[in-house]
């Protein structure tokens, strides 16, 4: 870690300590009350309750039964080997567990596997631009969302982010996979575990001698409405940054985007009540949900800090510099966000890369032949090939797993 690194950790984790000893940080800016329209939703209808207090009851109460009896590395052992779609739930799994699981993996009636192949050729031809969204800028999102970054700083996965990002980018390479929802592919597979691990922090975080004075008044982590918020940091973020780019996009590309990651949403426990049927629906449903609920906090800046600073690191052999991943990721999200994550300000490369970004666009479309691409739109587009190259080799070496533990801190 750089010296400026350091002083940015230091300074945010002395705010982490005057918030304690101040008795909790105020949460961030309070979201309007539920107006979002169920009849906007897959389901076509709900019952209006504000999903804020709606929870994943059935997998809670197993994964809450699973850590107080001891069954987690048990568990884990199984799930290890449980890597396709088509794969039979392991038998050695508990009798309760390998029952949920069984009606977990389901898909929905309403899947609809020819959006789903589209969305797999919109994933093939767009795969650098959506895992540059997904990736860098949707990592700098999530830690601007101050419940998110708190549950990940205080989780056992906040102690090794290397690890931690490379297990939550299994999930984002999956949906991305040309067999994502195919018999061999595994976005199924990671879903459910996804959502068990969420089900586990659920029980977990709160035991957490920093989780209270810190959750800005939530009581139980990941609610459903957290969920939605991460979901649209991701196809509904990326969507617009898609279109504010201009580019190409046609019906079936958009729709079948749109549909694999509302299956998705679905396999992680959102009730189909709560998932959009449409962008439109989407759309107003991230302005009342996700805009709100966007806000500083110091644990966001530390976090922020660490996955920039490895960024950096897995670029080195292409010769990016830290300053040049800060400004890529201060353009993508823009100076709002950057500003809270604590991102620092370089004038130089955001100038190059506002001038040189038409040319990476034009470069990722093939509007313009190779000789011509400047030099600095190859960069950006190395910094994303190394993003992917990356986690998609970890997450290959790495396995979603159940923590059985909160994240531990020295003794002050």
């Amino acid at each position: 870690m750089n010296e400026v690194s350091r002083r940015k950790v230091l300074i945010a984790g002395g705010a982490l300590g005057a918030a304690g000893a101040l008795g909790g940080m105020a949460p961030a800016a309070a979201r309007p009350a539920w107006t979002w329209a169920a009849t906007s939703s897959l389901a076509g209808s709900g019952r209006g309750i504000d999903p804020q207090w709606v929870w994943d009851e059935e997998v809670d109460a197993l994964m809450a039964a699973v850590i107080d009896r001891g069954d987690v590395p048990l568990v884990n052992q199984h799930l290890a080997g449980w890597s396709r779609n088509d794969q039979p739930v392991p038998s050695g799994l508990p009798a309760d567990v390998r029952a949920w699981m069984e009606r977990a993996r389901q898909l929905p009636d309403w899947a609809d596997h020819g959006k789903l192949r589209a969305a797999a050729r919109f994933n093939e031809s767009r795969g650098i631009l959506l895992n540059l969204c997904n990736g860098p800028g949707g990592g700098m999102l999530s830690t601007a969302i101050p419940r998110e970054a708190r549950a990940v700083y205080y989780s056992k996965g906040g102690a090794d982010m290397e690890d931690r990002v490379a297990k939550t980018s299994i999930l984002g390479f999956s949906v991305g996979d040309l067999n994502a929802y195919e018999p061999d592919g595994d976005c199924i597979v990671q879903a459910v575990k996804t959502r068990m691990v969420h089900a586990s922090v659920r029980h977990l975080l709160p035991q957490s001698p920093h989780w209270e004075g810190t959750s800005g008044g939530q009581k139980i982590p990941i609610s459903i409405a957290d969920v939605l918020v991460t979901w649209h940091s991701l196809p509904t973020w990326t969507m617009k940054k898609l279109r504010e780019w201009r580019v190409r996009l046609t019906t079936e590309e958009s729709e079948g985007y749109l549909h694999s990651w509302q299956v998705t949403a679905h396999l992680l426990g959102v009730p189909d009540e709560y998932i959009p049927s449409s962008w439109d629906a989407a759309n107003t449903q991230y302005t009342q949900l996700f805009e709100p609920v966007l806000g500083p906090t110091p644990e966001g800046v530390i976090l922020t800090d660490i996955l920039l600073g490895q960024l950096a690191e897995q670029t080195s052999p292409f010769s990016v510099s830290r300053p040049l991943v800060d400004a890529l990721a201060r353009f993508l999200v823009g100076d709002r966000i950057a500003d809270w994550d604590g991102i620092d300000r370089e004038p130089l490369w955001e100038g190059a890369i506002r001038a040189a970004w038409p040319a990476f666009i034009a470069l990722r479309e093939g509007a313009i032949k190779l000789p011509l691409v400047p030099r600095l739109a190859w960069t950006i587009d190395e910094i994303a090939r190394a993003y992917l190259m990356f986690y998609l080799t970890k997450g290959k070496g790495t396995v979603i797993s159940i923590p059985d533990r909160n994240r531990t801190f020295p003794a002050s």
